[in-house]
């Protein structure tokens, strides 16, 4: 039995030596070997598809996550740069309009005698009928009551208040030089040195108005308008505004001007409280 197990392993060595050496020894496969091999690789294709498209979508979901998180860091940088543009654009106004303020008073210091304290504005009233800003100024810093208040365009107010870090100024469109309390503004032309006018704010047209002009000192579109110094309270030479334009008043003997204000009080940021030096009586 066990010489017959040990002849037929010896028979299937043979054949299949044979026919190694049979399929070694040729270029083309037999019509079984194609169909094998052909269904092998059909199959092969079936199952590589799915596990293919599997593949690709785990993909395809990480390079999503990797666009997402560029994405995500590109909008930061965005963002960042558009914080860095506004502050850019902030310092560098800021930075003119300081400069403008230097050279302003650089320039007065050439014309005369005052000195100025530079203040922020921190606060304003909506009240039409006493319209006032807040200062960061006050007595600590050598700010009194009746100062003069200006800006590098020009009259803004008087101050009103005083405390002890800040002060209110009351602006020139609510000084009333008719009440009991008013303030008037005595101004006179650039051109006129001798001129002489009032300064009220006109509430219908928003604009100041120059009153009591001699007829001799007719008022020209253009001309600039300016303290004259007669007040006790505004010092000479601070500018007020321009002449829009005029007409004839108190029975033809005086003139009206409208001046258009040189300070833009809608848009005050910095202001320069006027010092004026004080005189020493004899």
């Amino acid at each position: 039995m066990r010489n017959k197990r040990l002849f037929i392993l010896m028979i299937g060595l043979i054949v299949f030596i044979a026919l190694m050496g049979i399929t070694l020894g040729r270029s083309k496969l037999t019509w079984p070997e194609k169909f094998v091999n052909d269904a092998f690789g059909t199959v092969q294709g079936v199952l590589y598809r799915p596990v293919g498209a599997v593949a690709d979508f785990f993909r395809d979901l990480g390079r999503l996550s990797d666009v997402y998180k560029e994405n995500e860091q590109l909008r930061m940088t965005v963002a960042q740069y558009t914080q860095d543009q506004i502050k850019f654009n902030k310092l560098e106004a800021d930075n003119k309009r300081l400069q403008e303020m230097l050279d302003f008073t650089e320039e007065q210091k050439n014309m005369d005698n005052y000195s100025y304290l530079i203040a922020q504005v921190v606060g304003s009233t909506s009240n039409p009928y006493e319209k006032t800003i807040t200062i960061n100024r006050g007595s600590k810093n050598g700010v009194k009551p009746d100062m003069a208040v200006r800006t590098v365009d020009g009259l803004v107010g008087l101050v009103s208040k005083v405390k002890n870090f800040t002060s209110t100024v009351t602006l020139i469109t609510t000084l009333d030089p008719n009440s009991s309390k008013g303030t008037p503004v005595s101004a006179s032309f650039l051109s006129k040195p001798d001129s002489f006018g009032i300064i009220e704010y006109d509430e219908e047209s928003n604009m100041l108005q120059m009153s009591k002009i001699d007829e001799k000192d007719k008022p020209m579109d253009g001309d600039k308008v300016i303290t004259s110094g007669l007040s006790s309270l505004f010092p000479k030479g601070v500018i007020i505004g321009t002449v829009k334009n005029s007409q004839v008043g108190d029975f033809g003997l005086t003139y009206t001007a409208i001046i258009e204000p040189a300070a833009k009080f809608d848009h005050l940021r910095e202001v320069f409280v006027i010092v004026v030096p004080e005189v020493e009586e004899p």
